[in-house]
């Protein structure tokens, strides 16, 4: 078994640029402060950080998160990985690959051999990516006409989007946004520690819009390789006709090309085709179709990944966790 140090594995990364955020070193420091238990594996080119949670009578259960990272044949690695989850004393291992649809049935068997689609999706399978390689202008004008109003009317409005590191400000603004809007948040101490990680590294910016000194809203932005992502973001009930929101937005577009990747990504809206989104998004509210109605203003296209895929190592255990996590919120990142 071929398990690499943070050192080993942020080298590897380095060596596959469209490798995911989710994957990096960083991420795992991330989340090993919040009860996470990360392990850096490899099988030639191909390798995986897999997260272990600990669960009751020792056992716990594995995660890859946007993974395996590497071109090729999986089948060895997934050999070491199994490995690794009978070590760990693992339930099972949930995969969220970095692969969009669509994909060929004979590639996605190969691809995840013996695992079963999961509908308990920790992660949002869908989303909607922007193209960065355009100038400015022409990103704004394959944007909906009123998100290009929102954005100019913020400007006129005299709204102003400075970068930060008041996250606890930030977080106040995320209360504000979770109870108005009916969604799950981390901790301050969970914000705070990813901008420790990823700030220094130029890989996070914490923008905060303002307007007569009042904090209105804010965004917090990841980049990594050729892709940025829009992770977190809140406002308060203040001067919400003033549009905030959008001008946040754009000045984290602009951040993210000036760095120069290549694709943001709005990170999650409601997993349904886009046909059933455009039908139904004026009349619903609920989960993240508000989200929706904003983030598709921004242009872009809608992408699917293949969702969650689970690989079962203890089958009756295994039934027990799934009635229990699908009553449970998730917070997805």
């Amino acid at each position: 078994m071929d398990l690499l140090n943070a050192h080993t594995w942020e080298q590897f990364i380095a060596e596959h640029p469209k490798a995911h955020i989710l994957q990096t070193p960083a991420w795992g420091a991330l989340k090993a402060d919040f009860g996470w238990k990360p392990r850096f594996i490899r099988s030639g080119q191909v390798g995986a950080m897999v997260l272990f949670r600990r669960l009751p009578l020792g056992l716990t259960i594995g995660y890859i998160p946007r993974g395996p990272i590497g071109l090729g044949d999986w089948e060895d690695i997934w050999l070491e990985v199994d490995a690794l989850c009978r070590q760990e004393r693992a339930v099972f291992l949930r995969v969220e690959p970095d692969i969009w649809q669509p994909i060929e049935e004979t590639d996605l068997s190969a691809q995840l051999p013996g695992f079963i689609n999961s509908k308990q999706t920790i992660q949002p399978p869908r989303t909607i990516l922007i193209d960065l390689q355009p100038s400015e202008e022409e990103i704004l004008q394959a944007m909906k006409s009123k998100t290009r109003y929102n954005i100019r009317l913020a400007e006129r409005k005299d709204v102003e989007v400075t970068s930060s590191d008041d996250i606890e400000a930030f977080h106040k603004m995320m209360l504000t946004t979770s109870q108005r809007d009916e969604f799950g948040i981390h901790s301050l101490a969970y914000y705070q520690r990813a901008y420790e990680l990823f700030s220094p590294q130029a890989a996070c910016q914490l923008l905060i819009a303002t307007y007569n000194q009042k904090m209105l809203g804010g965004l917090m932005a990841f980049a990594h390789g050729d892709t940025a992502w829009y992770f977190y973001g809140a406002s308060t009930d203040k001067e919400r006709n003033r549009m905030p929101t959008y001008l946040l937005q754009w000045e984290a577009i602009r951040w993210a090309k000036n760095k120069g990747c290549k694709v943001y990504d709005l990170w999650g809206i409601p997993d349904h085709p886009e046909s059933e989104l455009e039908e139904q998004f004026m009349n619903r509210s609920d989960g993240l179709w508000g989200v929706y109605r904003f983030k598709r203003g921004f242009g872009g296209v809608i992408r699917r990944t293949i969702g969650a895929w689970d690989r079962v190592y203890q089958p009756s255990i295994y039934k027990l966790y799934q009635l229990w996590a699908s009553r449970r919120q998730s917070i997805a990142a």
